[in-house]
């Protein structure tokens, strides 16, 4: 005769046995998730001649150029088009998630991302978290791997996903995470002080108490000093204080529980993995930097022909004066030499002066261009590349470009990049790009206008169909005289409607005028 069973209604909950199938439900479901991502994403990732290993190892010298041409002639016929018209009509079914609520900061598809990874971590179902909050604890510790996965500059995902996905496209998810677990560690830190207050018990004695005690501590201080303010005022005491609370919350949590060991160590593997691929992507280089004028500084850097996709961006680090420790990154604003169409092709950088570190730098290249150099020779660190375009404008006919101030960086890098492409490379890959509108909205452009008469001037007499519109924002006390001659380009003294510049772009087929034009309105 069997042993009686007791009803599930009488038997007493054992969150040590319950909670971790919830920690194991709650993995499967953001690991098929990201299964589900790499798979979609499979197709796009193939069709694009290599684009997705570019960079993997860093910045690369070559012997010399490769070979362009622009012989006028189109290309031949591809066997991808097939191919190239389900990612096209794949783009279009989704391009709805790409929008982007006001004042929100994410778009529909990322919203819906946030809710799904929300709905999974399921802190409150058939849990009696008041008696026993060891579900939010468990559920707390499941969120190590999925914080550490997207937090990390070098991660598996930038690479299945292919480009324009690296960790700032993201970070998000990131953010999130680590949200989900400060909340379930809030919940469960607190209705533990509930139920030690309420039986008269001590919150501080055993090694488990106080450990869990200074685990939920460092992890509120970590949480305190994320919002951006506080980054962006004082990056460097946040740096020390993000990399010391989260090595000794790791620890806390160690002695805290011993249920946190299974989910600190793939933490632990990916930071590991990181370091490793962050050494073979380092290049110690030399570098000229010229400061434009007392915002804005520029950086050459010497001996880096290849490596890097238009948009993309390095982590910086220049060895000048004090400040050796410091890294911040910077958007490559140059195609490479192999197809740019700068005079003068290279690896270029900008900076302009947002912060005390790029104040510090451009102080001191103006110190040494007042002795009567040309620029400050220094060497650099370059870490990189990193994230770029998702989106590969050689698939479409028309691309409409738009940049603020110094956002400028990223859409030049890709004009350079289309318009090589399709003029000295002559649509090597099948670029379909015939029109570009390139607008730009900025104080004075001063800047970048040389680059911007290189790269205009190679698509003159081609079949792409560059024009430029900027729109100086600056005071009325801004000279019309001093603007710089670009070809195809119509300067405005006023600021721009977005979307009546997307409607004009799209109610206007034909091709732009090929006359040089300056049509100037008071602000």
């Amino acid at each position: 005769m069997a042993a009686p069973v007791v009803p599930s209604s009488f038997q007493i909950y054992n969150s040590y046995v319950e909670d971790p199938k919830w920690q194991i439900k709650f993995t499967i479901i953001w690991c098929s998730g990201i299964a589900l991502a790499v798979v979609v994403s499979i197709p796009s990732v193939g069709l694009r001649h290599g684009r997705s290993l570019k960079g993997i190892a860093g910045i690369s010298e070559t012997d010399g150029y490769q070979s362009a041409h622009s012989d006028g002639k189109e290309p031949p016929p591809t066997t991808r088009r097939r191919g190239r018209r389900l990612i096209r009509a794949w783009n279009a079914l989704i391009s709805p998630t790409y929008w982007s609520p006001p004042k929100l900061g994410l778009n529909v598809g990322q919203i819906v991302v946030l809710l799904a990874y929300l709905t999974a971590v399921r802190i409150i179902k058939d849990a009696p978290l008041i008696s026993n909050p060891n579900r939010a604890g468990f559920l707390a510790l499941a969120q190590f791997p999925v914080v550490f996965l997207f937090a990390i500059k070098n991660s598996i995902l930038s690479l299945l996903l292919g480009p324009g996905n690296g960790y700032k496209k993201l970070n998000f998810i990131y953010r999130m995470a680590g949200r989900a677990m400060f909340l379930a560690a809030c919940v469960h830190g607190s209705l533990w002080f509930r139920n030690r207050l309420q039986y008269g018990l001590a919150i501080l004695g055993p090694q488990k108490e106080t450990s869990g005690v200074a685990s939920l501590a460092l992890l509120c201080i970590i949480v305190l000093t994320l919002p951006r303010p506080v980054r962006r005022l004082f990056y460097e005491c946040f740096f020390i204080i993000h990399i010391l609370t989260y090595v000794a919350f790791v620890v806390a949590m160690c002695y805290h529980t011993s249920y946190a060991s299974p989910w600190i160590f793939p933490p632990l593997t990916f930071c590991g993995v990181d370091i490793l691929l962050r050494l073979f992507r380092y290049r110690i280089k030399a570098a000229t930097l010229t400061a434009q004028d007392t915002h804005m500084t520029m950086i050459r850097v010497h001996n880096c022909d290849d490596g890097w996709l238009a948009g993309q961006h390095v982590r910086l680090r220049v060895l000048f004066s004090n400040r050796v420790f410091e890294s911040h990154p910077l958007t490559i604003l140059s195609a490479p030499p192999s197809h740019s169409c700068l005079s003068s092709p290279g690896f270029f950088l900008a900076a302009r002066n947002d912060g005390d570190w790029t104040r510090a730098m451009n102080r001191y290249t103006r110190r040494e261009q007042e002795q009567g150099e040309s620029g400050a020779f220094v060497q650099v660190i370059l870490d990189g590349p990193y994230d770029g375009s998702s989106v590969d404008l050689g698939l479409y006919e028309s691309a409409f470009l738009i940049a603020g101030r110094s956002g400028i960086t990223f859409t030049l890098g890709l004009l350079d990049d289309i318009v090589g492409r399709c003029v000295r490379l002559g649509r090597s890959q099948g670029e379909r790009t015939r029109r570009i509108e390139f607008t730009w909205c900025i104080r004075s452009f001063e800047w970048f206008a040389p680059m911007l008469i290189d790269i205009t001037t190679a698509a003159s007499n081609s079949t792409v169909d560059l024009h430029i519109s900027i729109f100086i924002t600056c005071s009325q006390a801004c000279d019309p005289e001093a603007v710089l001659h670009i070809p195809n380009s119509i300067d405005t003294l006023s600021r721009p409607a977005v979307h009546n510049l997307l409607r004009d772009f799209i109610s206007f087929p034909s091709s732009w005028e090929k006359e040089d034009s300056i049509d100037l309105h008071a602000m």
